[in-house]
């Protein structure tokens, strides 16, 4: 006899609407990690060549499994683009734009609430339902910048 799997505590879904307060990109520490096709979008959307755009917008990070492209922060671990709001909005990463469907945020009931103690948007709005939620777990990009093109790699000086 096989035994079912456990479904998750949202497999009746689970509300968020963004309100773009900023509480998930400014005050702590972290990284935003940028796809190919997200470093080309942003480009475009800022209408800068995409050296220019990262060299002032972003960084390689080693250290931790492949390296990786990441936003950089302002001083005060501020996102480089939330200037009492998101810049960038409508070009924004996925790791953006997934939020607040992130694993660690999905472990447990717990877990989501202690999100929705800095977010305002955790718990009201849209219902997502339990495979619009798997689909955002599941729909990570590529972040290893080995993988990324030749034109991408000299933008980003890797």
């Amino acid at each position: 006899m096989k035994i079912k799997d456990k479904e998750p505590f949202y497999s009746d879904g689970l509300s968020f609407e963004c309100t773009r307060c900023g509480g998930c990109c400014s005050g702590f520490p972290g990284y935003v990690w940028l796809s190919e096709a997200e470093l080309f979008r942003l480009c475009d959307f800022r209408g800068l060549d995409p050296a220019v755009f990262a060299g002032r917008f972003t960084r390689v990070v080693r250290g931790f499994g492949p390296p990786r492209l990441s936003l950089i922060e302002k001083d005060g671990f501020d996102c480089v683009f939330f200037d009492d709001g998101c810049t960038v909005y409508e070009a924004r990463p996925f790791q953006c734009s997934s939020f607040p469907f992130w694993k660690r945020n999905l472990v447990s009931p717990a877990s989501w609430e202690r999100t929705a103690d800095f977010c305002p948007g955790v718990n009201r709005g849209k219902r997502y339902s339990h495979e619009e939620i798997e689909d955002l777990l599941l729909r990570v990009p590529d972040y290893n910048v080995r993988h990324f093109s030749a034109r991408a790699r000299r933008a980003i000086g890797f």
